[in-house]
């Protein structure tokens, strides 16, 4: 993501989500408790909004996404979108199903890590959500659905059919996205889809944890990482190891790798600085 805006003022106010900030490290959190956090219009807006912004300013170094109350996130709201999507042309549509994908994109280009901290439901959207994620930390609470067939829609919503499969296996996502059906903790961390199970509420406290660790670390080290995962899923090995080769130039004429060689050579820890 580009790191150069315009004339549109930085958002200090999020109206579907809430935001805070603590040196390198963003919390958001899906605020509707009462509805289990069921995204609506406005909430995705927000969120391909806010991670376009964050990516920009380039001051959050890890971001923490939850939800308040008993669950994750049920998905979309069935009052809200799915009854007013039945009032919509095509074209609108197209518009909002495209905007629900800038959200996934957002959150696997964005130049940080992003930690889904996942208990009670995650469904529908809210399971993409997650999917999207680079770690997914669960309390044993926590089950899966990738509901969209059971609303008479493909199992492929918000980039479900490319994601899931590469995460679980083409075996593991067929399942999920064909019959829709729940997956409960412990055969998602058996499956791959869970990063990590955690005990009964510390889904949060392991999430802050883990962002805590890479907003310390090497920032531009983790952003070129997760840029060449993504990146390098669709290349011919060759392809690969070309941008592998041109980011480690690159990274080694960073300040970072002559930080790690003064530390290593004065016996301390180093002082990363994410450049």
């Amino acid at each position: 993501m580009s790191p150069f805006s315009g004339s549109a003022p930085r958002t200090e106010n999020w109206r579907h989500l809430r935001l805070t900030t603590d040196n390198g490290v963003a919390t958001v959190t899906l605020a509707r408790p009462e509805k289990l956090n069921a995204l609506t219009f406005g909430a995705y807006a927000d969120l391909r909004d806010l991670l376009a912004e964050l990516a920009r300013e380039r001051l959050v170094r890890a971001l923490v996404l939850g939800g308040e109350g008993r669950g994750f996130c049920s998905g979309g709201d069935v009052d809200e979108i799915i009854g007013m999507t039945l009032s919509m042309d095509t074209a609108q549509l197209l518009d909002f199903n495209r905007m629900t994908g800038q959200v996934v994109r957002a959150l696997r280009e964005c130049p940080f890590p992003v930690i889904a901290a996942v208990h009670g439901v995650a469904a529908g959207a809210g399971a993409v959500l997650a999917l999207a994620a680079d770690f997914r930390i669960a309390e044993p609470s926590a089950r899966f659905a990738f509901l969209f067939t059971k609303v008479g829609l493909s199992g492929g919503d918000m980039g479900a059919a490319y994601l899931l499969p590469r995460v679980v296996g083409l075996g593991h996502a067929t399942r999920l996205l064909m019959l829709g059906d729940s997956v409960r903790a412990p055969e998602a961390e058996r499956i791959g889809l869970i990063s990590e199970m955690t005990d009964e509420g510390g889904a949060d406290e392991r999430a802050a944890a883990l962002a805590r660790r890479f907003a310390d670390g090497p920032a531009l080290a983790y952003a070129q990482t997760k840029a060449l995962l993504t990146a390098e899923l669709d290349m011919p090995l060759g392809a690969a190891v070309e941008l592998d080769a041109v980011t480690q130039a690159l990274l080694m004429n960073g300040e970072d790798y002559a930080e790690f060689h003064a530390a290593f050579t004065e016996k301390r820890e180093p002082k990363w600085r994410g450049r």
